[in-house]
Order: structure tokens, then sequence, then C-alpha cells
């Protein structure tokens, strides 16, 4: 496993400030009768420029020169007025905005006493013959002024019992209003007063560039309202979707997630990731790490996900996602070599058409032959989706991406292809994706699956069936 060390922007500053902090002036004071001569910073300013030359001359043939040099200390940094200064002032002011619309979400929910793990990665323990109570801490934030608090699914997925406590302590008892395990999102609400309900601003999450000042707000490990701060570290990534253990079907991905490097650990799912205006940009949700905490490889739900989905769970309960009904992967050179396309070429290949699905309806094929790349056999020879509705299309997550941002369900598509090497278009009227199990958690652990981040506070109390 890689360790990656980053040296601290703050030192970087600091050290800047106590570099300037150092400089001096001095002044060489000479005989009176010549030209006094100032040296600042290595500048050497003559104060009698008007002096004659001659004069000058004569004047230092005739006298020898007594030089006085005296230290004229440096103006001290002012502290309201340093980059740091200002940096802190902004974080500051960050926390005071957002800090009342952070909560924290404890969960109570039933488990079968035989499933090894929980959704929220705790151990059950008790009777093998009845089911088990699971306690669990994560984290939310007002969406409204309706009581509407966003959060993700895994959080309060089986959930038999929520409360919520804001950040003056006052806790409230919530229920769930909508859930969205395709973009595992979730909305429960809470009967509280006006005036203790301060909705959050919202970004667009798709300006958003690496390099970015990212603020996470949450509540990892049950430490209520923590900030934490990094930078936008990759952009375009893809989380698997679903929370369901012990399932098969297909698999679905979150698609355009925000890596980060701000700290983030368990409890912080369901939390804040804000630009430094304060405004969300998205929904911490998991982590990369052999140990379940922290290893700098956050991933956060996009606000542009968050603003399409959430208002259809307040409305309705549940988001329609668009559906093609296919499956496939993104073209590689080996592929590229095994279907003798240009070894450059982009796109997704098409693997598997479903029968009926809005693929098959179109007309698009699926890949009927076989091929041996790095020891395993992978099908060719289906379509290669290249763009849609015009955008191009050099990946599985570009097409991904582009039914999640950009289509509803119902609506019709042109998707460009090649097709044994030739170019063509499709019309594609778009589905509604079936509501089944969906894949994600295993056990084992054989597949990696980045970590969730609720945080398992007791799993106990068998509760006989």
């Amino acid at each position: 496993m890689r360790k990656i060390t980053v040296i601290p922007t703050l030192v970087v500053i600091v050290a800047m400030v106590f570099l300037s902090a150092c400089s001096s002036s001095v002044q060489v004071k000479a005989n009176p009768n010549l030209p006094a001569v100032a040296v600042n910073n290595g500048t050497i300013t003559d104060s009698t420029a008007s002096a004659a030359p001659a004069q000058v001359q004569q004047v230092a043939q005739s006298q020898p020169v007594q030089a006085q040099v005296t230290a004229v200390p440096a103006q001290p940094v002012v502290a309201s007025n340093s980059l740091l200064a200002a940096y802190e002032a902004t974080l500051e002011s960050v926390y005071n905005q957002v800090d009342p619309s952070v909560v924290s979400i404890h969960v109570v929910s039933q488990a079968a006493a035989t499933s090894p793990n929980t959704p929220f990665g705790g151990r059950n323990r008790g009777s093998q013959s009845g089911t088990q109570v699971s306690e669990a801490l994560g984290s939310g934030f007002v969406w409204d002024a309706q009581g509407d608090i966003v959060t993700n699914n895994h959080v309060v997925d089986g959930a038999t019992a929520i409360d919520v406590t804001f950040s003056d302590g006052k806790n409230y008892t919530a229920k769930t209003v909508g859930t969205d395990v395709f973009s595992d999102l979730a909305v429960i609400k809470v009967d509280a007063p006006a005036s203790e309900l301060h909705p959050v601003s919202v970004a667009d999450a798709s300006q958003v560039k690496v390099g970015e000042i990212t603020i996470a707000i949450g509540n990892p490990y049950g430490l209520q309202n923590t900030m934490t701060v990094g930078v936008v570290s990759g952009l375009g990534r893809t989380l698997p979707a679903g929370s369901n253990l012990n399932t098969t079907g297909p698999t679905y991905s979150i698609p355009d997630i925000i890596q980060t490097d701000a700290a983030i650990n368990p409890g912080n799912s369901g939390g804040v990731l804000l630009d430094d205006q304060g405004r969300v940009i998205g929904v911490t949700a998991a982590i990369e790490s052999a140990s379940s905490a922290n290893a700098g490889i956050g991933f956060v739900i996009p606000s542009t996900i968050v603003n399409n989905v959430i208002p259809d769970l307040i409305n309705s309960g549940s988001h329609p996602h668009p559906y093609l009904g296919l499956s496939g992967i993104s073209l590689n050179v080996d592929i590229n070599k095994a279907m003798n396309l240009d070894s450059q070429q982009q796109g997704a290949l098409v693997e598997t058409v479903n029968s009926g699905d809005p693929a098959d309806k179109a007309g698009l094929k699926a890949s009927s032959n076989s091929a041996t790349i790095n020891g395993s056999s992978i099908n060719v020879g289906g379509d290669v989706i290249i763009a849609a509705d015009g955008m191009p299309v050099t990946s599985m997550d570009d097409l991904i991406s582009f039914l999640e941002t950009n289509t509803k369900v119902g609506q019709k598509i042109a998707l460009t292809i090649l097709r044994n090497g030739k170019q063509m278009s499709i019309d594609v009227t778009l589905g509604s994706r079936p509501v089944q199990p969906v894949a994600f958690f295993d056990p084992t652990g054989a597949n990696q699956n980045p970590t969730l981040l609720s945080f398992p506070v007791s799993t106990n109390v068998p509760v006989l069936q």
C-alpha cells in the first residue's frame, strides 16, 4: 500500500511570512560633505543626486571617507493583512455559516443475526436464531425550511428509528421521506421550529476544478460538527451504487464523483463538502482505505446529482433513473487490437444487451466474440458507442455520466456508434431503471469496495422473532 506524504500548505505560507519579517534596511552614512547613500535590500540610492560630479570628486580626493552603518529595523508584518490570517478567517467564516445546517443522525436498525457484517461496517453479535438491534451514527444537512434533511441512503437504510441532533444540542425524531439506492441519497424529515432550520446553499459541482479548497463538516466517530480541510484531488470518479449485503444482480455506478484529501472518516456519511464560500459541492459518502479510516482518498457525491435527485425524493419518495439496458466496458489498446480498430480509438464497447429493454428495441448489438486479454476472456465485437446526442463518449464512465446528468426517463437520444468499424447513428428511447436488488457490499472484502462512512456505535440486544 502506498503511503503519500503531503507538505502542508500552511508551512509554506508561514515560511514566506517569516522571511518577509526578517528583511531590513541598512543606511550607510559617510563624511557630511559627501552625498548620503542609502542601501535598502540591495538597492543603492544617492540622496544628493544634484551635486556636481567634479565637486564630489574633489571632496573625495581631499578627505578620507568615514562610513557609519546604521541598521534600520523593518516594519513587523501585520497578521491581519497576511495570507495566513486571511485563510484562517475564510475557514472560520465558512464554519460559522454552515455549522448550524449540519446535523448528527442516530439510527437504530435490525439485522439478521447470521449476517457477518452490517452496512455500517460493524459486526453483529448474539443469537443465531433471531435478529439484533444495531445503532449507528451518520451526518446530514438541512435542505429547506420545511425540515427536510439530506443524508446518504446507506445511513438510514433499514432504519426502525431515527433521531437528529442539531449543532446546538437540540434533538428531534425524524422519519424517512424518500431514498434512492442508485445515488446513495436519502431525505429524512424533522418537525423542528423555523429558528432551528438553516438550509444550505448549493454550488454547481460541474464547475469545480482540481486544486480548489474543500471543507468537510460532519460527525466522524460521533465527534459532532467536526471540520476538516483539503483540496479537490480528482474529478470524474465512479462509485459502486447499492448497499445490500448478500444479494446478486446487476451492478450500477454513481458517476462524476469528486475525490478529496480532506479528512473524512466513519461518521462523515451524509455530511457536506463545501467550497471556500460555504456552498455545498457534494455529500461525503465513502473512502478508499485498507484500515476503514482516512487515508487521504475520500469520495463525494456531486451537487449536480444531489440537485437532480433530492427534489424527487421530497415530492414522491423516489427518483427514476434513465435506463438503456446494456452493460459495457471502455475500449483500450488490447480490445482495439482484438477488434481491428485503431489503437487509439476511444468509446464504450457494448458487451451485453438485455432482451426487451431500450437498447435491444433500438437494435444495438452485443459482443458475440471472445478474446483472451491478459489471461482473461473478454467479449468483443459489439457496437462501440462514441457519442451521445453529439457529446463525445470516450469511456463507459462518460456514457453513465451523460445518462445521469443530461437525460430523463422517456427521452429519445441519438447514439453514434461504430459497427464493424463503420460509423452510424441509432435513436434510443430511454426507459426507467428497474427497482431490484443491487450488488455492492462484499463481506469477504475480496472486491475491495470503498468503505461506507456510517459509524457503528453498538450492535446488541437480540430480538426474538
